[in-house]
């Protein structure tokens, strides 16, 4: 049976697709309250988790300062625009994570913090995005959107299965959330009834309905719909576009072109373009409704990634953290400019008095600090406002506190979206301060 809160949503329909639409100040087409209501229903909080593995220029992430005077070093430029909605956050770890070996160990439990299980089994915890998602997402079409730039790896390294290393989001202790690499599958999750290749395009299939639909509604808000749809067709046609490059991304060929046909619905073959894509079905999900929890992992811990684009080809990600190069710091800026642009495009959707961005709650980290392996201390940003309940424009040090546990950042954040728990991983406390 179709879920109450679902039920009440405004959707436009047509053959086969069935797309949520955006916030709009005319139509409480969320159904949170009666048509009659006024004002109209209030916008969610959305969870976003980008993910960046084998940590970042070890002399180049930090903050200080705060509100606009806040500096930043050279790993977080990409995000000067955000600084007064920013947190940079110093000091957090996963006591469970120092317990095992590098990599796969330190980051199969970095959203759950609990104990991993060795020798080629799979054991972690129920993370903290997927715990939200069980919560409310039965609200939306799409529970949670979990969405990867990079294959999973399937070996074992040091004891640990190198899961852990290509799987942050875990539906169960023993089930990682599978990961959707393909852009247009995750594009056809949020607004097809089912996930499969086909010709006709979304907006195709409901112009008829939005038509009916737009008539009804302000001429704000008919705006609004225009612009929304315009989106959804740019997108679609940035995925027929997608990987009909000659460039050759995550691993260096021993041939110079692919001996087999690409596949018609394949993966980008640029790496920029794979994230940017992915970084825009993070926005729409979330500019829909269609999702209120997406988990992004721009690449593995211990990755494979090259990067020909930015002049950097000449060693796989993994081994390149290993030393702070001015080549390592180009590939970090790449990386943050996908949460800078997540941020951008969420901040230009106006919900009523707020923006998607100040309703939304964009978390930036990684595994380690740096290349060096070091997670007694891990590197955490916070972009966005959680719907009015997280001020931005500051940096928080738990170095030194008896307090500082990466679950006690995630109890804090669970309790602005709204799902209030007593304890979580090895945490029973919310983090002071966030």
């Amino acid at each position: 049976m179709q879920n109450s809160e679902l039920s009440r949503r405004t959707f436009l329909r047509g053959v086969g697709v069935t797309m949520a639409l955006p916030w709009l100040e005319s139509r409480n087409v969320w159904g949170a309250e009666s048509p009659s209501t006024r004002p109209a229903s209030e916008p969610p909080v959305r969870l976003g988790v980008l993910f960046a593995g084998n940590g970042f220029h070890g002399k180049e992430w930090w903050a200080r300062g705060e509100g606009k005077s806040m500096e930043l070093g050279k790993v977080l430029a990409p995000l000067h625009d955000f600084r007064e909605k920013m947190l940079f956050i110093r000091g957090l770890y996963n006591e469970e994570a120092l317990k095992g070996n590098i990599h796969s160990s330190q980051t199969g439990n970095l959203l759950s913090g609990a104990p991993l299980a060795s020798g080629g089994d799979i054991r972690s915890g129920t993370s903290f995005d997927q715990l939200l998602a069980q919560s409310y997402g039965g609200s939306t079409k799409v529970p949670s959107l979990v969405l990867g730039c990079e294959q999973a790896n399937p070996a074992v390294h040091k004891n640990y299965s190198m899961l852990y290393s290509s799987h942050i989001s875990w539906t169960s202790p023993t089930s990682p959330t599978p990961l959707e690499l393909y852009p247009s599958l995750a594009f056809d999750r949020l607004f097809k009834d089912e996930v499969l290749k086909g010709d006709q395009s979304v907006l195709d299939a409901v112009i008829a309905d939005a038509r009916d639909f737009r008539r009804d509604v302000s001429l704000a808000d008919q705006r609004k719909l225009d612009e929304y749809l315009e989106s959804v067709r740019e997108v679609e046609q940035r995925i027929d576009r997608a990987g009909k490059r000659g460039e050759l991304q995550g691993w260096k060929p021993t041939i110079d072109k692919p001996n087999l046909p690409r596949p018609a619905d394949g993966i980008p073959q640029d790496i920029a373009e794979h994230m940017r894509l992915m970084c825009d079905i993070v926005v729409l999900g979330f500019q829909t409704d269609a999702t209120r929890v997406t988990t992004l992992k721009l690449n593995n811990d211990h990755s494979s990634l090259r990067f020909p684009q930015l002049g950097v080809d000449y060693m796989i990600h993994h081994l390149l953290s290993h030393s702070d190069t001015a080549d390592w710091l180009k590939v970090n800026q790449l990386f943050t400019s996908q949460l800078a642009y997540i941020a951008r495009k969420l901040d230009a959707i106006q919900e009523g008095e707020r923006t998607a961005l100040d309703n939304s709650m964009l978390m930036f980290c990684s595994s380690m600090m740096s290349g060096a392996h070091d997670a007694t201390q891990l590197p955490v940003v916070v972009v966005g406002g959680g719907g009015g309940k997280l001020r931005g424009g500051r940096v928080l040090d738990y170095l030194k506190s008896p307090n500082r546990k990466m679950c006690s950042l995630y109890l804090s954040m669970l309790d602005k979206a709204g799902l209030h728990r007593d304890e979580f991983g090895d945490s029973k406390e919310p983090l002071s301060g966030v």
